[in-house]
């Protein structure tokens, strides 16, 4: 009786620690992986909102140095870029580490694919980090999303950028615009960014849609809120509210401009598809067999005559008989 209630019970006390398996590989260079753990998250409904899965923090040691890496697997790497915004320091610059990276005197903090990976205490290098990101499952490796290159550049205040991508993060960064008239059902996104002017600072909120119907029909949405300044252009709609200077506003939002890419999937043709190529192979070919056999041939009676003229009084290749009477 004991052993049949243990054996009910054994699976149930296994199954869960078979059921974690570590995010961070086991070593990263030097350093071997200590006992990792659940990471403590701040602002649980932004992390779900970005479509944070799991999350991991573990400590490296090699001999008596140490740091601690961290590491969140989003939902796709459209909410690792907006985690990754959100979560950079402001003193951060940027890093060559990946394509998405920035650093600090003792931290790296980095994109790769739908995962977001931070490093404190040591800043691995070139081959540790390829080595570290192989080793990672599940990796989503989509296109990030090219709204944050509408952004003007000029006084855009370093590290102020925020990505939205529903009404959580839209309160968090840009409370002033009403989650209605930013209209998520339709499956919008924004980019926000901070410029600073000589008047004082100013937001500047791009808000990308599905189609240019749906952003002229929005831009008026936003038009009617107190002090907003908007333009549309293409699928996109640039807000600015209330703006310390509107001459600056108007300048600002006269450079976001979207271009259309029109991309086309065009079969092209090798030369394998041409049919005068596959004749003049096929007569190459033909050729080629047709020497191999007169090779062949002359070899063939070559090495019968020699062998006639060695055996003389004899045909050669003759059929030996027996007299037997």
């Amino acid at each position: 009786m004991r052993l049949f209630v243990l054996g009910l019970f054994l699976p149930g006390l296994l199954l869960p620690k078979l059921g974690l398996t570590a995010i961070l590989p086991e070593t990263i260079g030097d350093y071997h992986r200590g006992a990792p753990g659940k990471v403590a998250l701040t602002d649980q409904q932004l992390w779900t909102e970005y479509g944070l899965k799991e999350s991991e923090t573990a400590p490296f040691e090699n001999g008596s140095q140490k740091f601690t890496a961290t590491a969140y697997r989003l939902q796709d790497s459209t909410s690792a870029l907006a985690a990754f915004d959100w979560q950079r320091s402001p003193k951060s610059t940027p890093s060559k580490a990946a394509t998405l990276a920035a650093e600090t005197n003792d931290s790296l903090l980095l994109v790769h694919g739908n995962f977001l990976l931070r490093f404190e205490g040591y800043k691995p290098n070139s081959g540790e980090l390829d080595a570290a990101t192989q080793a990672l499952r599940n990796v989503d490796t989509t296109a990030l999303p090219v709204l944050p290159s509408y952004l003007p550049a000029k006084d855009l205040i370093p590290n102020s950028e925020r990505y939205v991508v529903g009404p959580e993060s839209l309160q968090r960064f840009a409370s002033g615009i009403p989650p209605s008239v930013a209209a998520f059902h339709f499956g919008a996104e924004a980019q926000i960014g901070v410029f600073h002017s000589p008047k004082g600072d100013l937001t500047l909120s791009i808000f990308n849609y599905p189609t240019p119907q749906m952003a002229m029909q929005q831009v008026a949405e936003f038009e009617k809120l107190p002090g907003a300044m908007a333009k549309r252009s293409g699928p996109l709609v640039a807000v600015a509210l209330a703006p310390p200077d509107a001459d600056y506003a108007e300048r600002l939002l006269s450079g976001v401009r979207y271009q259309a890419q029109v991309t086309r999937d065009e079969y092209v043709p090798t030369k394998r598809d041409n049919v005068g190529n596959l004749l003049l192979n096929a007569f190459i070919l033909i050729g080629i067999l047709l020497a191999f056999s007169l090779v062949s041939g002359l070899a063939v009676g070559g090495l019968r005559a020699f062998r006639h003229r060695g055996q003389k009084g004899q045909e050669a290749d003759a059929m030996i008989t027996l007299d037997l009477r």
